[in-house]
């Protein structure tokens, strides 16, 4: 077990020195994002853990969250990092469809979905679920890149041998479809995130 973490924190480092000779600060974006969503409250829920980067800053920010993901082998890579930094007890990895999780109605207060929206098959259902799993004093954080984020992202898929394959659904008509839910929506952008916050009310 060690040697496999040890084996994926290098893993995890040569992808986050790929981004930066792109331009993409990996820890600096996601402070950015966690920045936005302040200050967080009650119970924490990440959908989409992904590679775990997102799950990473919000464990060294001293958060104890619940993560899902739909893919076990990405998770994997996540859990991994997450016990090479001892962050083990902070977090509870969960195998879950965004689109029809387990959670009950009103299971969280804070609820961040990290540069998924932009992969989704059918974004507003997920969206819907996320909605439904946010208590009504809650907010969702959705974050997705930027123009400039998308280049450096289609550059390292094309390294890859990889198309980068974006949904028709970005942050743009997420926010038109949280403002017809009745959502007040905050934006913020860096050069390569925007991130919504969308909160029942005003904010």
């Amino acid at each position: 077990m060690d040697k496999e973490i040890i084996e994926n924190h290098k893993r995890y480092l040569e992808r986050k020195a790929l981004y930066k000779s792109l331009g993409y600060d990996v820890d600096k974006e996601r402070d950015f994002i966690l920045k936005q969503g302040e200050p967080l409250f009650g119970k924490i829920l990440e959908a989409g853990t992904g590679k775990g980067h997102f799950a990473l800053a919000l464990a060294k920010a001293g958060y104890s969250f619940v993560t899902f993901d739909i893919s076990p082998k990405e998770q994997r890579f996540a859990k991994l990092n997450i016990a090479h930094f001892g962050y083990q007890k902070q977090v509870d990895f969960r195998i879950e469809n965004g689109e029809r999780t387990s959670f009950s109605d009103g299971s969280f207060d804070t609820v961040f979905l990290v540069n998924v929206l932009h992969h989704l098959r059918n974004a507003y259902q997920v969206i819907d679920e996320l909605i439904r799993l946010i208590t009504p004093q809650g907010k969702l954080i959705l974050a997705d890149f930027t123009p400039e984020g998308f280049k450096v992202m289609d550059k390292i898929h094309s390294l890859e041998g990889n198309k980068h394959e974006v949904g028709e659904v970005g942050l743009t008509r997420a926010e038109s479809y949280f403002i017809k839910k009745g959502f007040s929506v905050k934006k913020a952008e860096s050069v390569y995130q925007c991130v919504l916050t969308a909160e029942r009310g005003s904010i």
